[in-house]
């Protein structure tokens, strides 16, 4: 039921909401022959065969059988190549080979089963039934090397036409991947076939752009790096590329909601939202290149590295020259867009990176409620208990305690969940990973585990000693209390919603 005053809500709609969230279910959508049998192996074929012997069809049904994000990182490094192969957290490389001199790539246009969070101790796992690319979403990263002739084949296994955009890349018009402008749409079980030669390096992506607003909400996109030939500088130690975006999927269901234009509630970096975003590992004093690409439907993001100051190197037009780069903490991500920032040498611990656009660190955050900050609403739960057992309002004190609660939700749906820290509970999701720098960091780059920090170098609760050298007064009043606790206080019974 929706208030006939989107910012107030009356007795009989508090309760009557609470009913519904309680008592509501799956919400059920019109599956497609394809999505039924993309849902009916969702776990097949995570491994690529080698690419020593692959023909086309051996590339193409290899990469097409997964239907679940396995979140591991697989990059494709065969012998002979002269570049540092770039890292997909909870992602992989797209396998090519060489065919007459050519780099021939297969992307394959299919409905996906993803896992935005996988299932926890205390959760479980948040899954949609989503279109990608290869049994991925985001699609697989696409690598190679500026003055590569690349041929790319995009087969469509959708119930309806796709293109593909190769986005930032210069390339004849005719390549450029518009349907109806540059050429007709990829029509079900069609293969179009791209080329076109990399005429620079950087940072790029890809995407469909035909019937854009579906297609891209519904996860058709991925990252094209592109490597110089003749690096101007040694190359980074590790190489990480990461794409954001944005989605709507309403409590309950398994199908993003293309339509939304402002209400996003999952925010993701490589298709996977905290905690099932797959933290970076870097040694210690080495340098890390973090490529970021936003293809967000509608929101910029503030993506902010915690200790640790870094320079933006490079957008997806090229590389910014030495005199136009400057230090940073936080780089700004238009849609549309690619940042590459550089920062080293990394120091020892746990450095969060996240967006700092508050929302965008919650998980399927609701809003359309109202504001209990400071209530006393214990009368009030009271009451409501009578009509729905074991109701009780939350919210009075902040909301960061409601993901470790436990409380029973609708099927496929995490709203509030956050992850379990080495110390405690942390109160972000969505668009929120770790930069994990250690001496010894595991070689196959394997997540190390939570930092073992030296005890003088942690934050602890102040002892009395402290305080009384210091002249610290806990209860020290600051003549505010009392009046903060006037001005917010409810007489008891009523309802602070009226």
């Amino acid at each position: 039921m929706k208030p006939e005053n989107p910012s107030r809500f009356t007795r009989r709609q508090l309760v009557t909401s609470a009913a519904a969230l309680v008592g509501s279910g799956l919400l059920v959508n019109k599956a497609t022959a394809a999505d039924k049998a993309a849902a009916a192996n969702p776990h097949a074929g995570h491994d690529m065969k080698g690419m020593k012997d692959m023909d086309m069809k051996g590339m193409s049904d290899n990469a097409s059988l997964a239907a679940t994000s396995t979140g591991k990182t697989e990059i494709f490094a065969p012998p002979g190549i002269n570049y540092k192969p770039v890292i997909t957290p909870n992602g992989k490389t797209l396998p090519w080979k060489m065919v007459d001199g050519v780099k021939v790539f297969h992307l394959i246009a299919e409905p996906v089963v993803h896992e935005f969070i996988p299932a926890m101790e205390d959760h479980p796992n948040l899954v949609a039934n989503c279109w990608g690319y290869n049994g991925r979403v985001h699609g697989p990263t696409l690598e190679a090397v500026e003055g590569d002739q690349v041929r790319i084949y995009v087969t469509n296994r959708l119930d309806g036409p796709t293109t593909v955009h190769w986005h930032g890349i210069l390339l004849p018009s005719g390549m450029d991947g518009v349907g109806g402008v540059n050429q007709k749409a990829i029509q079900p079980d069609e293969t179009f076939k791209y080329e076109f030669t990399l005429k620079e390096h950087g940072t790029f992506m890809y995407h469909s752009h035909h019937d854009e607003m579906t297609q891209m909400q519904l996860g058709m996109m991925g990252m094209f790096i592109i490597h110089p030939r003749e690096p101007e500088s040694k190359p980074p130690d590790r190489d990480y590329a990461i794409m954001l975006s944005e989605w709507k999927i309403e409590v309950g269901s398994r199908r993003p909601d293309p339509n939304e234009m402002t209400d996003f509630n999952i925010f993701t970096m490589n298709g996977r939202s905290f905690p099932g975003t797959q933290a970076l590992v870097a040694k210690t004093g080495e340098t890390v290149r973090i490529r970021i690409g936003n293809l967000s439907t509608m929101s910029h993001h503030a993506i902010h590295l915690h200790g640790h100051h870094f320079k933006v190197v490079a957008t997806d037009g090229g590389r910014i020259p030495d005199a136009g780069q400057w230090p940073e903490t936080t780089v700004f991500m238009p849609t549309g867009s690619t940042r590459t920032f550089e920062v080293g040498p990394v120091y020892p611990g746990d450095w969060v990176m996240h967006c700092h656009m508050l929302h965008h660190v919650m998980n399927q955050m609701g809003h359309k409620f109202g504001n209990v900050i400071g209530m006393d609403t214990s009368e009030l739960s009271k009451r409501v208990r009578k009509l729905v057992p074991g109701y009780m309002a939350m919210g009075t004190s902040g909301m960061g305690d409601m993901g470790e609660m436990g409380m029973p939700t609708p099927p496929n749906s995490l709203p509030m969940i956050g992850g379990q820290g080495k110390y405690d509970y942390i109160t972000m999701g969505g668009m929120f990973t770790i930069l994990k720098v250690r001496n010894n960091p595991p070689a196959d780059g394997s997540d190390p585990g939570w930092y073992d920090a030296p005890p003088a170098t942690i934050a602890t609760n102040a002892a009395d000693a402290d305080l009384r050298r210091d002249g610290i007064d806990p209860k020290m009043d600051t003549g505010t209390r009392g009046k903060v606790a006037a001005a917010g206080r409810v007489k008891t019974g009523e309802c602070p919603m009226n």
